[in-house]
């Protein structure tokens, strides 16, 4: 075990999907208490607290619903409550995409629920953590966004990947606004993620048809995900903040 984050806390959202069990494990490797947050899956997000466990780490789960912001604060109290001291770093993963929908079948209620668990989290988990952050002078904040922010998506994927725009235009002024303070926020943008939930969105023919498109020729998988949060989170990326880290096996390139 390396000791890059040892002694800090870092609350890992969606920690119960591949993405988020890949990275809680990983920051746990590396010396951090870890709070595993998940929504309906239970069993998935304590298995990641197994894991850890057995490897010799610190990690608990919690449950909330990251849709309102009365469950947000109550969790970040949760979390300084179980371990005794405020969070040093905010891993904002929780997100999905229910289903896709065309522009013109877009309701109200899909389009709340899509801004709710991909951005409005975001937003108000930053903002409950940050006094703690600006308390200590430091801390580092990590969002993960995608690929869609960037090129739009696929079809029927036009509010989810406006949520995740909206995510990295976040992520940029919350870096100028608190980088005097210590604190750094950063963002990733996943492209084809193996072994998420995203799955269910592909058979194996559309599968090696994205395949085909990616110039490393392979989907990424949660660890490489892990790896660059890590390193986002780690003093390795001391000097960057208000960065994007495309993680897309080279689909799109700045």
């Amino acid at each position: 075990m390396n000791q890059l984050l040892t002694g800090q806390l870092a609350l890992v959202t969606g920690g119960s999907g591949g993405i988020g069990g890949a990275v809680a494990e990983k920051l746990a490797s590396c010396g951090a208490n870890i709070a595993v947050h998940y929504l309906r899956n239970k069993e998935r997000a304590e298995e990641t607290v197994r894991r850890i466990r057995e490897a010799g780490g610190q990690a608990a789960a919690f449950h909330a619903d990251l849709s309102e912001v009365r469950q947000i604060d109550l969790l970040v109290k949760e979390v300084h409550a179980t371990f005794g001291v405020s969070v040093d770093v905010l891993i904002n993963n929780a997100g999905q995409m229910s289903h896709r929908a065309s522009i013109m079948e877009i309701t109200e209620e899909y389009y709340t629920q899509m801004m709710d668990i991909n951005f409005k989290s975001c937003v108000f988990l930053s903002k409950a953590v940050l006094p703690f952050m600006l308390e200590k002078g430091v801390g580092s904040i990590v969002n993960i966004a995608s690929l869609a922010a960037h090129n739009g998506g696929g079809s029927g994927v036009a509010v989810y990947a406006a949520a995740k725009g909206a995510m990295l235009t976040f992520t940029k002024n919350a870096a100028k606004d608190f980088a005097c303070k210590g604190i750094r926020v950063n963002a990733i943008t996943p492209g084809v993620i193996a072994n998420t939930s995203n799955d269910r969105f592909k058979n194996e023919e559309v599968r090696k048809s994205i395949i085909s498109g990616i110039p490393l020729g392979r989907e990424g998988m949660p660890e490489d995900v892990a790896n660059a949060v890590l390193f986002l989170t780690s003093s390795l990326s001391g000097f960057i903040t208000g960065e994007t880290l495309e993680l897309n096996g080279g689909m799109y390139m700045r």
